[in-house]
């Protein structure tokens, strides 16, 4: 066993699969062969990841969520309780479409909130927090709040989750006091 590496005794581990160190997987879960995961993950109850998926290291991903082939989640993603995903935009049971899927990508340290839905083909930028229960149907900026259904942008957020306030096109969190700007209709964090 890799070092640190946990896989609780009632799930289900195909091979091969790459599962990195320090990486927890809890009840009752599934992991399908030819798969990613990075290192120290920790996969909640009830969690599927189908073959083709690819998780990045640090992801936590909250009980109840499938993760679809096509679907990549950068490093230091949240993912929220029954979150869910899909990977065909029109599905029938009596059509197989598995040459339809389209890819999704949540970037690096992205937090999508519990009972949302991400409709396949997007991407979530990065640092973006996804509200509990949004319905997203179109790719989201970097650090955007997104609330609704369908989703719309209800402000953006510091790279440590707090929420920020543009004075003009520049913003400080209080939090962390990182700053950033507007650019061409994009958050910046200044270095």
């Amino acid at each position: 066993m890799k070092n640190g590496l946990f896989i609780h005794e009632s799930s289900y581990i195909d091979n091969p699969v790459s599962i990195g160190d320090g990486t927890k997987i809890w009840h009752f879960s599934h992991i399908m062969k030819n798969c990613q995961i990075g290192c120290d993950c920790n996969i909640g109850q009830n969690v599927f990841v189908a073959s083709g998926a690819i998780i990045g290291d640090r992801v936590k991903i909250q009980n109840n969520v499938s993760i679809y082939d096509g679907i990549i989640c950068e490093d230091d993603v949240f993912l929220g309780p029954s979150c869910v995903f899909t990977n065909v935009v029109n599905p029938r049971s009596f059509i197989e479409r598995k040459s339809e899927y389209r890819q999704t990508r949540i970037k690096k340290g992205a937090s999508i909130g519990a009972n949302s839905t991400i409709v396949c083909g997007n991407t979530i930028g990065k640092y973006a927090l996804i509200g509990a229960g949004a319905v997203i149907i179109k790719d989201v900026p970097d650090y955007a709040i997104m609330v609704g259904n369908p989703a719309r942008i209800s402000g953006y957020v510091c790279e440590c989750g707090q929420k920020l306030k543009f004075n003009g096109l520049q913003s400080e969190c209080n939090a962390c006091n990182k700053r950033y700007y507007i650019n061409e209709n994009q958050i910046v964090i200044t270095e």
